[in-house]
């Protein structure tokens, strides 16, 4: 206790303020701070558990222009003003907390950088508030898991346009770059930054589930192993399919557990959790009237995966068919790797399409193509086709869908046959593939010009006497029938 003492008083005596501060030696926080300080900047730590700070600093701060701060006000005082100010804590009421404890020592031009996985709404509240205390308030998406943050996430910044402008060159140089340029952008007013990135993770949730059910169709219809799906992803991480989560299901598939020599997937318990980013995105959705089936199916997919002893019981209850498949193993493979591209298509369709609404609703005037852009490096759902995605929008600024660009017409057109393959020889097998089959009804929906809806129309005028439009009139007058 005496040297933990001595190290934080000696530090206040000795270091000069510093460029930049940061709350949260998490994960996270520890290696945004180690990125901005090896991009040249000398940083001020405060974490609430003491000892995280001080094992922080003996272990990988070590020697570097980081000087760790026991209280908020000493914190404060030892940051040159501006002073900028990043919160990598838990989101939620930790969030607030802090923020209150922070505006008894903060100035006007002071700037409060929030780059946790924030609810958006929270961010708005927050930006509001900080207009009326008198500082700046950013709320930045950061998206690369431990390793991006490190060596450089995708950021998505929003909030105080005045606090971007001046805290950009930082969010800039710490950025993974694509092509030679930072993956990140402002993307507008109050909640925008946060509100990207939780569509990112939605998307991301689609993503992975589409992933595992590619690996539970190859796996139980044509009995794989890990070593052999560990080759047939690495080929496909070769081809339209090149993307991190692709690159390591690979390397998961080829690593071994140290404990019994098994695969390591194999010994892993069938349950996954969830931080709730997927789950908001899912429920702003339907809040703002945007389908996204793929990314709420594989929320719902997860809450599945949970109830494991349920599943287990259920399993000895509720038959199915038997997985039989008698067709050439190689025809299936490359199917499946085509149904997969085509689905994961639709999903980022989905996801984009929810932020051109969002970004109607909530006034933010978002930019899609360099929303895309700036996701080709650094985050989780970084892929190839992210380049056509981008090169979608910045041609076409109109465009109401990915599904209506031309690459994408054309793709999905020639991999549909195959995508309606698998899809069906899944569900004849009784392989659950809730997000491939959902968005496979996504595209099926999107592209008929009529649906089942009139009927549905026809019951709520039947039971409620809601009202319905008429195919033969043009204007928007509501009619009623008495059904008999």
């Amino acid at each position: 206790m005496d040297d933990e003492k001595k190290i934080f008083k000696d530090n206040v005596k000795t270091m000069e303020k510093k460029d930049i501060g940061l709350i949260g030696l998490g994960v996270m926080g520890q290696n945004l701070t180690l990125n901005m300080e090896r991009n040249g900047y000398s940083l001020a730590v405060y974490n609430r558990t003491k000892s995280k700070t001080m094992a922080f600093l003996r272990g990988v701060g070590k020697g570097k222009a980081i000087i760790g701060y026991n209280n908020i006000e000493e914190f404060c005082k030892n940051l040159k003003p501006p002073r900028k100010i990043f919160l990598m804590v838990k989101a939620g009421n930790v969030v607030d907390h802090i923020i209150t404890e922070l505006e008894k020592y903060i100035d006007s031009a002071d700037i409060v950088i929030d780059g946790g996985n924030s609810y958006f709404m929270d961010t708005q509240r927050r930006c509001v508030d900080s207009e009326k205390k008198n500082y700046h308030f950013l709320g930045i998406g950061i998206s690369g898991g431990e390793e991006g943050a490190l060596r450089g996430p995708s950021i998505m910044p929003g909030g105080s346009e005045e606090a971007w402008e001046n805290t950009k060159e930082i969010l800039l140089k710490i950025a993974a770059k694509a092509d030679n340029q930072p993956c990140c952008s402002y993307m507008g007013s109050n909640g925008a930054g946060h509100y990207v990135k939780m569509v990112h993770n939605g998307i991301e949730y689609a993503d992975m589930q589409l992933i595992a059910e590619a690996y539970f169709i190859l796996k139980n219809v044509l009995k794989l192993d890990a070593t052999e799906l560990a080759r047939i992803f690495s080929e496909w991480q070769k081809g339209e399919l090149n993307s991190y989560l692709i690159q390591i299901t690979g390397e998961i598939f080829a690593s071994t557990d140290s404990e019994t020599g098994q695969p390591i997937v194999d010994m892993i318990l069938d349950s996954a959790s969830q931080k709730g980013t997927g789950k908001w995105t899912s429920q702003n959705a339907l809040e703002i009237g945007v389908p996204v089936p793929s990314i709420s199916e594989a929320v719902h997919a997860r809450f599945l995966s949970a109830i494991k002893n349920e599943r287990v019981e259920a399993s000895h209850l509720l038959s199915g068919p038997e997985s039989h498949y008698s067709g050439d193993k190689n025809l299936l493979i490359d199917a499946t790797q085509k149904a997969l591209y085509a689905a994961k298509l639709c999903s980022y369709a989905q996801g984009f399409s929810l932020l051109e609404i969002a970004s109607i609703k909530y006034n933010w005037n978002l930019d899609l193509g360099k929303i895309a852009e700036i996701w080709r490096e650094g985050c989780i759902i970084r892929a190839k086709f992210l380049n056509r995605i981008m090169t979608a929008f910045h041609e076409n600024h109109v465009l109401k869908n990915l599904l209506l660009d031309p690459y994408f017409t054309k793709t999905l057109e020639s991999n549909q046959k195959d995508w309606r393959f698998v899809v069906t020889l899944a569900i004849n097998n009784g392989i659950p593939i809730p997000a491939f089959s959902s968005a496979l009804a996504y595209f099926d929906g999107y592209r008929s010009a009529k649906l089942p809806a009139n009927l549905i129309q026809a019951q709520r005028e039947y039971f409620g006497a809601h009202g319905f439009k008429r195919v033969d009139k043009k204007n928007n007058q509501l009619f009623h029938h008495h059904f008999q």
